[in-house]
């Protein structure tokens, strides 16, 4: 049976993805000084502003304000641009951890020595054999189609263009079977003065035939560049940016449930992140080791508790073995409390803008990528 599936990426330049950056940068600074930093950083950005809030509780001592000018620079919004980091409004409004939710984190409920979950929640991880990533096909695309749309504003490869843009990739398959790419969306912010044709023209060859396999592109496959016609105001110009806003670019492009908590300037003893990076971890290594050709992991767990409430496995039919089997090799193999997974995965290092930006996932340097034999 003929089935469509759609996953979309943004650049590194979105103002949604500006803030994750933003956030993410914050929070490496603090750890860098303070492992236990606790830390919930979110911000807005709009209209050359940069409202910086949340909690933060650490020993550390870090310039806020440079951190975010420094920040905005990297993903190169300076001079003209639709923000500039050298004369950006910042506003700093945060306060430490409230010392309710302190309580349960460092006194687990079920466990004196051990801390508890950050938060009540549900987390998944999934993976698939589709790609050497252990990603959907769709998502590896578009994430590639944004990179390269990053790369060349940065290399000046294509002259004209802005820091803001998005790729939207349809896949055709013929039941579980990838059979072709149905549709290639891709939008970037450009000059004024920018020929809307030249530029079509330019994102297909250097950015779109760089990017996408020719054997999953043919005659019948619907290219659309800019489809609007005109995209030159843009970035935190064009539309305000959140931390947060973004979680299904970050994780599997909806191919997999999520449990709605973001990622982005929130230290790991919040098991929306933690453990959402260890059930991916669980999930990538079930597949690798061969005991499924696609698996989800589900865990839960409650504010203060360490061990998690749930575990659920499903893998879609594929499995080799059986599910509870795959489910007591969990068990055995991996330490699903939030310090257990905070070690397993060396959580406290600062890490995290590498993990900001083309989502969350798929990146081989990411110690939740690593594969393990179970």
């Amino acid at each position: 049976m003929k089935k469509l599936f759609t996953s979309e990426s943004v650049t590194e330049g979105h103002p949604d993805k500006l803030c994750d950056y933003i956030s993410d940068s914050i929070l490496d600074e603090l750890l860098k000084k303070d492992k236990k930093t606790r830390a919930g950083i979110e911000c807005c950005v709009g209209k050359n502003k940069v409202f910086i809030t949340g909690e933060i509780s650490s020993k550390a001592k870090v310039d806020i304000e440079k951190i975010v000018r420094k920040a905005i620079k990297e993903i190169g919004y300076f001079g003209d641009c639709d923000i500039d980091y050298k004369k950006c409004e910042i506003i700093i409004n945060t306060s430490i951890q409230s010392p309710d939710i302190a309580l349960g984190v460092n006194n687990s409920n079920d466990d004196e020595t051990s801390e508890g979950a950050g938060d009540q929640g549900m987390m998944f991880g999934y993976a698939c054999n589709e790609t050497k990533e252990y990603l959907p096909l769709g998502l590896v695309i578009a994430h590639d189609l944004t990179k390269r749309l990053a790369e060349i504003k940065k290399n000046k490869i294509i002259k004209g263009i802005g820091a803001d843009g998005k790729s939207q990739v349809t896949v055709e398959y013929d039941g579980d079977k990838i059979k072709r790419i149905d549709t290639i969306i891709v939008s970037v912010q450009h000059k004024d003065n920018k020929s809307v044709e030249k530029l079509r023209e330019e994102i297909k060859e250097k950015v779109i035939k760089e990017v996408v396999p020719k054997k999953y592109v043919d005659n019948k496959t619907k290219i659309l560049i800019n489809s609007t016609g005109r995209f030159v105001i843009g970035g935190p110009m064009g539309d305000s940016g959140l931390t947060g806003r973004k979680i299904i670019v970050d994780t599997y492009g909806g191919y997999a449930h999520h449990g709605g908590g973001a990622f982005s300037g929130k230290d790991p003893t919040k098991v929306d992140r933690s453990a959402s990076y260890m059930a991916r971890f669980i999930a990538k290594n079930v597949v690798a080791n061969g005991y499924a050709k696609r698996c989800e992991i589900q865990l839960s767990y409650a504010i203060g508790v360490a061990k998690p409430i749930s575990i659920f496995v499903d893998c879609f039919g594929t499995n080799t073995i059986p599910e509870d089997e795959i489910l007591k090799k969990i068990n055995d193999n991996f330490n699903l409390t939030p310090r257990g997974i905070i070690n397993s995965l060396g959580l406290e290092n600062p890490i995290y803008k590498k993990t900001t930006n083309y989502g969350h996932f798929g990146k081989s340097y990411l110690p939740w990528e690593e594969i393990i034999k179970i």
